[in-house]
């Protein structure tokens, strides 16, 4: 096995990979019948019903991992554990997350590895029978396929010091390891987390040792874990919960430092160290960390001093609600909390003259303050959509008396109209800036995707908004607001444009947007900066300088970028072939697909949760960074983690209640280059099926360096050799739209973007899932291959995958083929509109290609001569070829 695969990788009914990157994992201690005298009652009592309960909660409440024991005197442990185990089973909310089966006798243990599915955990085997016994029940684990935990006890009995914690969990690794073959990643140890402050000298390093052992065990027994109980530490002080909650914090804390990576955790008896009071906190690490002879002593007494508050609740202490009402509104708007939202406005509201008062005054200073932490970057996205969730429902509730005063309208900072151009369906981007101008008092009028310029137009001019928004994510969009904005122009209309969107530039917006229209027109990259522009364009000290500095910044852009376009070389179509990207194709046989012809696919959500790349996802709410690092990062990484629980918690959600369905179609044909650059596909009897047409790259290069085009990867018709290519489209849309229109329903823009989003990367996990199955099974060309998912997201795989409208080929035309050789709208119900984006707008598309050498590559800059041959092959005029490849024109 490859170094860097060496990951424990257990599971339930989804996979749980402790990697490098892996913070701490939590296991759920409350079915335990030692442990939980609710749990125990339930089980004696025969309430497995009710016990199920304790284990779905312990999930809900962040359990990757339920410890389940049933040693007690009075109990049948072999018949309890294996009832409850088939039990969960059945309950896939539950059996989602790997189990931990806790038992001291091996009996027990045997009897539910028997049962248990997935890959689960033994809690646990040691020395203390003998080295003999050890290797027998090993050998038993292993065979299960289960990983381990090794308690460091031997013949001798449990460690108790640094240097026989060291001693045995060495040897037991080296037994483990060389004589059973055990995999080291498997391998978890417990160290033994004894009670500190007990008052006996030789309890003194109880914590310490456990640190510097942990750390010992993670530099030298390679691969092998750490866990614990970690309630175990502050057994002396029961009774005092806040003293028992810091110190099982703080132990948490250090160890985790120390390299534990994951223990048994009552959540309920675990404060915030960050919010451990910094004097108690003190006491608590003196002890913890030896750092005093009379660190115990200190501890006992200041424990005194609470003993008996316990710990409040936050939402029992609310000490915030008994600040003044600005302050409580203030609090509730940045930290996103609206439970109280409207009992806070109604009293604001009995304060004032007008309730148009209360949002343009109390609910403002709030949002600014929102506002100037999300400029600072104290801030961020995933937290201001929140608070705009909660200024909403502030809003909705005042409405009424607004109306029944005809008090007016809000002196609002601006009207904005947002819209998705014609023939796009994307709007997550447009609908974040919307949020985020909102938070910033701007009346926001949005009408959605596919919005026509006429629609667009007549809004404007009949709302008379301040500011139109323009959103696009497909190439086609691009000229859809080309034409809107020369339109505005023809009109003498004089409302200023933002441009918005994946496929937009302000390289694109300064050379074909901006010169066709008098007025403003300005690139906005995202949403941070949109009330920085949107205000300047609207201020009356500042818009008239700012369009003037626009128009002189794009102006230089524009001559700059038509200069560089035409001082670059390019090829003639002719000569552009004659050096394209060559193989040696009497040196290679392809792989014959086991299946020729189309097959639609379906698949459980569940199943393409491991494939999902996360990363994009961060990106969409303007967390930028790499995924699992950005969970670390100094500036983001709580505000990612905050949304990331979220996503969890909702895509949860998704697949246990079925909120969508992942349908694909997948098609793979016999295929060969012909006419230079296209492609023809054939049946298994050799019957023509289709054409795909490429374009090839024409920009002259470094010496030796081809100009490449897409058929350069399929041997030509002219080779007899028989060569094979693949389609497909895949979705995981359809119900993503009603659930976000439901979650805006409710003022609750957070969930309605979080659902898009997760809808988005379910269909790019489909399409990684499907392309795996097609290397491997359908094709099979790369039936071997074993590779992580950070191997596969970044695409270390044999072949590619690229799709119409990206770099490699730009036209969006190439779909329709796809769509009539897949027949993908009758099989699926996926459609194409009339720019041929995919609705829904989770959907994926695109071509497969196996060789070896076959790579990603941009076109770049075609000439016009290609651009007539194009439309020759296709059958259509220049103008309309133009049209789809316009933003790949060469200025000639």
């Amino acid at each position: 096995m490859k170094e860097q695969e060496r990951y424990l990788k257990l599971s339930g009914l989804e996979p749980l990979v402790v990697t490098s990157q892996t913070n701490f994992v939590n296991v759920g201690e409350r079915t335990n019948v030692t442990g939980s005298r609710k749990f125990l009652r339930l089980i004696k009592e025969d309430k497995y019903e009710e016990a199920l309960e304790v284990a779905r909660a312990q999930v809900e409440g962040g359990a990757q991992i339920i410890d389940i024991n049933m040693d007690e005197g009075m109990l049948d442990g072999e018949k309890a554990m294996v009832r409850f185990l088939n039990l969960i089973a059945a309950e896939p909310d539950i059996a989602r997350v790997p189990i931990m089966i806790d038992s001291s006798k091996w009996e027990i243990i045997e009897a539910g590895l028997r049962v248990v599915q997935g890959k689960s955990v033994v809690n646990s085997i040691s020395l203390k029978e003998g080295e003999a016994k050890f290797i027998e029940q090993a050998k038993q684990i292993k065979r299960y396929g289960a990983a381990v935990i090794v308690m460091a006890f031997d013949e001798e009995g449990q460690a108790d010091t640094l240097n026989r914690r060291i001693e045995i969990c060495e040897r037991s690794y080296r037994v483990l390891v060389e004589k059973v073959q055990f995999p080291p990643e498997d391998i978890i140890f417990d160290p033994n987390i004894f009670p500190v402050a007990t008052g006996m000298e030789e309890h003194r390093r109880n914590a310490l040792d456990f640190f510097l052992a942990t750390k010992w065990i993670r530099e030298n027994l390679p691969y092998a874990h750490v866990s614990g109980g970690v309630s175990n530490v502050s057994f002396s002080f029961r009774g005092n919960d806040t003293v028992r909650e810091a110190i099982n914090a703080a132990f948490l804390f250090h160890a985790i430092g120390h390299g534990m990576t994951m223990g048994i955790v009552n959540p309920e008896m675990l404060e915030v160290y960050d919010e451990i009071d910094k004097e108690l906190l003190v006491y608590v690490e003196d002890v913890l960390l030896d750092r005093r002879e009379d660190a115990t002593e200190r501890l006992l007494e200041y424990a005194e001093s609470v003993k008996g508050e316990g710990k409040v609740n936050e939402k029992q202490a609310q000490q915030w609600r008994s600040a003044s009402l600005q302050e409580r509104l203030t609090h509730a708007l940045v930290k996103g909390i609206d439970e109280f939202i409207e009992i806070d406005v109604e009293e604001a509201r009995q304060q004032v003259d007008k309730p148009i008062e209360v949002i343009e005054n109390h609910l403002m200073n709030g949002m600014n303050v929102v506002g100037d932490l999300f400029g600072s970057g104290k801030m961020f996205l995933p937290q201001v959509v929140k608070s705009a969730r909660v200024m909403k429902k502030a809003v909705a509730y005042l409405l009424p008396y607004i109306e029944a005063s005809k008090s007016g309208a809000s002196r609002s900072a601006g009207k904005v109209l947002m819209a998705t151009v014609k023939g796009d369906v994307h709007d997550i981007g447009k609908n974040i800036v919307a949020v985020v101008l909102a938070c910033n008092n701007f009346e926001i009028i949005d009408l959605g995707v596919m919005v026509p310029p006429e629609k667009i137009i007549e809004t404007a001019q009949r709302e008379n908004v301040d500011i139109i928004g323009l959103s696009g994510l497909i190439t086609p969009s691009l000229d859809e607001m080309v034409y809107l904005t020369k339109e505005l122009d023809r009109l003498q209309i004089k409302i200023p444009v933002m441009i918005g969107g994946a496929t937009t530039s302000r390289a694109h917006t300064a050379v074909k947007i901006a010169p066709e229209y008098k007025e403003t027109v300005v690139h906005v990259n995202d949403a941070s900066r949109a009330v920085t522009v949107a205000s300047n364009l609207l201020q009356p000290d500042t818009k008239a300088t700012y369009a003037q500095s626009l128009k002189a910044e794009y102006d230089k852009l524009r001559e700059g970028y038509l200069n560089r376009s035409r001082d670059k070389k390019y090829h003639s179509i002719g000569d552009a072939r004659e050096n394209k990207f060559r193989i040696d194709w009497k040196n290679y046989q392809p792989v014959k697909p086991s299946k020729i012809g189309v097959e639609k696919v379906e698949v459980e959500l569940s199943e393409l949760v491991p494939y999902i790349d996360w990363t994009p996802f961060f990106q969409s709410w303007q967390l930028f960074g790499k995924y699992p690092a950005i969970l670390e990062d100094e500036i983001v990484g709580n505000q990612a983690i905050s949304l990331f629980e979220d996503a969890q918690k909702m895509l949860r959600t998704i697949i246990e209640e079925k909120w969508f369905t992942a349908k694909g179609v997948v098609g793979l044909f016999q295929a060969n280059q012909v006419d230079y650059d296209d492609i023809v596909l054939k049946d298994s009897q050799g019957k023509r099926l289709g054409k795909f047409l490429t374009l090839r790259q024409q920009s002259q290069k470094t010496a030796g360096a081809p100009n490449i085009a897409l058929a350069d990867f399929i041997a030509p018709e002219g080779s007899g050799i028989k060569d094979y290519m693949g389609c497909f489209c895949v979705t995981t849309g359809f119900g993503v739209d009603e659930k976000s229109e439901g979650y805006a329903s409710q003022m609750d823009d957070y969930n309605a973007i979080m659902v898009k989003a997760l809808g988005d990367r379910l269909a790019e996990a489909f399409a990684e899932y499907l392309h795996l199955k097609v290397r491997k099974e359908y094709w099979g060309y790369a039936a071997k291959e074993e590779l992580s998912n950070e191997s596969l997201i970044k695409e270390v795989y044999q072949g590619i995958r690229p799709a119409p409208g990206y770099p490699a080929c730009p036209d969006h035309l190439e779909k329709k083929t796809i769509w009539e050789l897949l027949d993908v709208e009758n099989r699926i119900g996926v459609t194409l509109t009339e720019s041929l984006a995919m609705w829904p707008a989770s959907s994926v598309s695109g071509y497969y290609f196996a060789h070896p050498d076959s790579k990603y590559f941009g076109l770049g800059k075609i000439k016009m001569d290609q651009v007539s041959d194009y439309a020759n092959r296709r059958g259509i005029t220049d103008e309309e070829a133009a049209k789809w490849l316009g933003p790949n024109l060469a200025i000639e």
